[in-house]
């Protein structure tokens, strides 16, 4: 009996600007997708990112008033590693953001702000595949994320978001997740790949408590290895992949 040929991962849209990355922590980017981040910034496109948190509670041998402003230097520096100059964080609790209105409103007010076509986060279900659990801060900024997409183009939600000049914006067309168990689309993750390593090499902090093994050998295993078997459904190329909603 043969196996059943994998559903393919479509090429991601190309036709915008401007996206926005909304996710929980520092790193969530670099280990989800800055591969294809580096690739649209170097063909001009504009992409900003947006943190929950400062990842304050991530690292257990230092207190969250040493630890977040240590990374959030380094997540700015990995972010300019792939062309991303706009960083921005929300100073929600790290490990207990809460998904609710306040979350929504925050994060609607972004999208207001820099007015994207794509929306990016993370993975927002309860599990990344099969039983590897996924965290809290995760699923309450991935939901949070999906549905402030429709919440900034609604002027009768959030009113006073208006009043504070931030006109609405129903301009997202799609909102892409990144790290899902069920992709529906891919990008050529080869032309990223090198910078992809180097903007998560610039976690250094983090990495070294959160592995004994040499952390260029982790980092370029980790990214190399998800992109080559996303790849087996992307006509043999590495890829990150995204799993795409319309709107």
């Amino acid at each position: 009996m043969t196996e059943p040929t994998p559903t393919q991962l479509e090429p991601m849209p190309g036709d915008w600007r401007r996206a926005l990355a909304v996710v929980a922590h520092p790193d969530d980017l670099e280990y989800g997708c800055s591969a294809a981040i580096a690739a649209w910034t170097d063909e001009g496109r504009e992409v900003a990112y947006l943190l929950a948190t400062r990842g304050e509670a991530g690292i257990d041998t230092l207190p969250p008033a040493e630890c977040a402003p240590l990374r959030e230097r380094e997540q700015r520096a990995s972010a300019a590693v792939v062309g991303v100059s706009e960083v921005e964080f929300l100073d929600h609790r790290d490990g207990v953001i809460e998904y609710g209105t306040a979350l929504r409103r925050d994060i609607a007010a972004a999208i207001r702000r820099h007015r994207p076509e794509l929306v990016i986060t993370l993975n927002h279900r309860d599990t990344w595949g099969g039983v590897a659990w996924n965290t809290p801060d995760h699923v309450a900024v991935g939901r949070a994320t999906l549905d402030a997409a429709g919440d900034a183009g609604n002027r009768w939600i959030f009113p006073e978001l208006t009043e504070q000049g931030l006109e609405p914006w129903n301009g997202v067309r799609w909102v892409a997740v990144a790290g899902s168990s069920s992709p529906t689309h891919a990008v050529d993750a080869a032309p990223g790949m090198e910078r992809a390593v180097r903007s998560l090499l610039e976690h250094r902090t983090y990495i070294e408590v959160l592995t004994e093994e040499d952390p260029e050998t982790y980092v370029r295993g980790f990214l190399t290895g998800f992109a080559q078997v996303a790849g087996e459904r992307f006509g043999g190329r590495p890829a990150v992949t995204f799993e795409v909603f319309g709107r």
